[in-house]
């Protein structure tokens, strides 16, 4: 049974990449960008089931629109996946607090009100499955990325709770969290005006491991990704978190046995002391 698509950011990398693959299934989709003609040729080959929408998720009058468009086009959404997003470089004392507050508008808030904007169409529904794409780095801090780390921690507080929240009207949620992937993550990175020199040891590394990312054999395709999105709407009971890639998987379960590991010692030594 084929499913009807809202999917963000499909003009590159993975949102591109998915879109290619939902429509090749045959799925219904309302695939999404700033430049909504960077999408002309998918719905040339497509012209059925494929509709483009221009969406800034920071401008919640495009989100309802594009909502409404899926609504219009093809009558609900079955499937939201909130996937624009970019990377903002910078350690925790260079990024100001002007790029600061456009990355969270972009990576947190426009995943926020896109989703309250498709949420009643839901509750009509009594159904939905929204689909945040994170990142390993909503669980694992990298140098250099504080602004980046803790926006994908938000969104992924903002996901659990909304999966608390919704699951009686019959709302699924799923936190997507992607190691590396050859996109164009890199190359639309933002830098921060401000650099300081005493932080170069520990964010310098960072920076060009990101910028060699899309020439790197290691890094997984977006196809992989597409993949592993087109599988997961076709579950009834799909998990909330969800790693992407065989480096994902690593990062995550390195960072899980280090904090119970920590939690443990943390615990223990409290006992201790109460003792």
């Amino acid at each position: 049974m084929t499913k009807r698509w809202l999917v963000t950011g499909c003009s590159s990398g993975l949102g591109r990449a998915l879109a290619a693959r939902l429509a090749s299934e045959g799925e219904r989709v309302v695939a999404t960008a700033r430049r909504p003609e960077t999408l002309d040729w998918l719905v040339a080959r497509h012209p059925d089931t494929v509709v483009a929408a221009a969406l800034d998720v920071r401008d919640p009058a495009q989100c309802a629109a594009a909502v409404g468009r899926a609504v219009d086009a093809f009558g609900g959404v079955d499937v939201l996946v909130n996937n624009a997003a970019y990377g903002q470089f910078g350690t925790f004392e260079e990024v100001s607090d002007a790029e600061l507050a456009a990355q969270f508008d972009t990576n947190v808030f426009g995943p926020w009100r896109l989703t309250r904007a498709v949420l009643p169409v839901w509750r009509k529904q009594r159904s939905g499955h929204a689909v945040f794409v994170s990142s390993v780095a909503g669980t694992v801090p990298f140098p250099g990325l504080a602004a980046y780390t803790a926006s994908k921690f938000a969104v992924e507080g903002a996901a659990e709770s909304l999966a608390t929240e919704a699951a009686h009207l019959g709302v699924k949620v799923t936190i997507l969290q992607p190691g590396g992937f050859a996109t164009g993550y890199s190359t639309n990175l933002a830098m921060p005006e401000r650099r300081i020199p005493d932080y170069t040891p520990v964010s310098d590394g960072m920076l060009g491991a990101l910028r060699g990312m899309n020439a790197s054999m290691e890094v997984n395709s977006p196809e992989l990704f597409a993949d592993v999105v087109w599988r997961l709407g076709q579950l009834e009971s799909p998990p909330l978190r969800l790693p992407v890639g065989p480096d994902s998987e690593a990062f995550l379960e390195a960072a899980y046995d280090a904090r119970r590991s920590e939690y443990d010692q943390v615990v223990k030594a409290g006992q201790h002391t109460r003792a």
